[in-house]
Formats: C-alpha cells, structure tokens, sequence
C-alpha cells in the first residue's frame, strides 16, 4: 500500500472512531435522561399520594367551626343583606 493510501485509511480510521465516540457519547446521555425521567416518575407518584394524605385530613393548626363563633363578626365578611342598606360609594 502506498504512503497516500495509508494516509487516506487512516484519517478514514479516525473519521469512523470519532462518528463511534460521538454516538457512544449520546447513548450514556440518552440513558442518563432515561434515568432521569424515571427518577420523576417516582416523584411524581410520591407527591400526588402525599397530596392526597394530607387533602383528606384538616390542618390541624385552623380551628373547625360548625358556624360563626361571634355573629356579630359576620357582618364584616359577608357583605350587605340588601342593596338599599349600603351606602358605600367609590368615587
């Protein structure tokens, strides 16, 4: 085989070795995401079953109340009973 010969197969060697390590480079990232994602997966299923746990339970920190503790506190959160009583005006 001549000189030239040689020179073309092994740059032809090296184009090949470096396309082989470009994809085996892909490959473990590919795998790493895929481990990733599975990764979530887990989470993902771990959260929505501690979502649930503490939906169904009251916070324990708020009191439960079956009705209004002073009534007379009502009457600033829920408003006017009839229009014609509130003189409130925004200008």
């Amino acid at each position: 085989m001549s000189q030239q010969a040689q020179s073309i197969d092994a740059r032809g060697k090296h184009r090949i070795l470096a396309e082989l390590k470009r994809l085996e480079q892909e490959t473990r990232f590919a795998e790493e995401e895929l481990e990733q994602l599975e990764k979530t997966e887990n989470a993902i299923a771990a959260c929505k079953e501690l979502l649930g746990n503490v939906e169904a339970k009251p916070d324990p920190l708020l009191p439960e109340t079956t009705g209004p503790v002073n009534p007379s506190w009502d009457r600033w959160f829920e408003g006017p009973q009839d229009s014609k009583g509130c003189r409130c005006w925004i200008f």
